[in-house]
């Protein structure tokens, strides 16, 4: 057995995944059921309190979801063949999760810019308001943002029952890769 590499490393390693990994990937996790709470409090608690607290944040979160996907992808491209072994269903399983995580606010943001009222996040400007609408992004958006997250929402609660599941099934401490590094 190769030795145990520190779990404050920085880098992924075949043992875990190092820091930034682990902090991106958790960080992440908060943001997205935030995300979450906010669409779920939408759909079933409109027009209440809760909605208002969480929806509030939604379309800036999602912003930020995107640059920290995107960050996540271009850490895990650097650290390609230094990561734990996954099946080929995990590395699947994983590509559709991160191209939802990509595709999901990239609809949002088509969406805001077809409506053509401007978009801010976090107090800064994205893109200004424009006098005509362009209705097919504004479709697009509506057809596709929430499906998709909907369907990304089972796709987690699947990606975390298979965490806990490896364990009971073939002995792998899979979710230890993400906790201790």
């Amino acid at each position: 057995m190769p030795p145990r590499v520190a779990a404050s490393s920085v880098k992924d390693h075949p043992e875990g995944y190092g820091i930034v990994s682990r902090v991106l990937h958790w960080l992440m996790a908060v943001l997205l059921a935030w995300q979450f709470t906010s669409a779920a409090s939408r759909q079933f608690l409109p027009d209440t309190p809760i909605e208002d607290f969480f929806w509030a944040t939604h379309t800036s979160l999602g912003l930020l979801l995107l640059i920290l996907v995107l960050v996540r992808g271009a850490w895990a491209i650097a650290n390609w063949g230094k990561r734990p072994d996954s099946g080929l269903l995990a590395g699947f399983g994983h590509l559709v999760l991160y191209l939802l995580m990509i595709a999901i606010p990239t609809l949002a943001l088509l969406r805001a810019y077809g409506r053509g009222r401007g978009y801010s996040a976090f107090g800064i400007q994205i893109f200004s308001p424009r006098d005509q609408e362009i209705e097919d992004l504004v479709e697009l958006g509506n057809a596709w943002h929430g499906l998709l997250g909907w369907t990304l929402l089972a796709l987690a609660v699947g990606h975390i029952t298979m965490a806990f599941l490896h364990r009971r099934a073939d002995g792998r401490r899979v979710l230890t890769h993400m906790t201790k590094g």
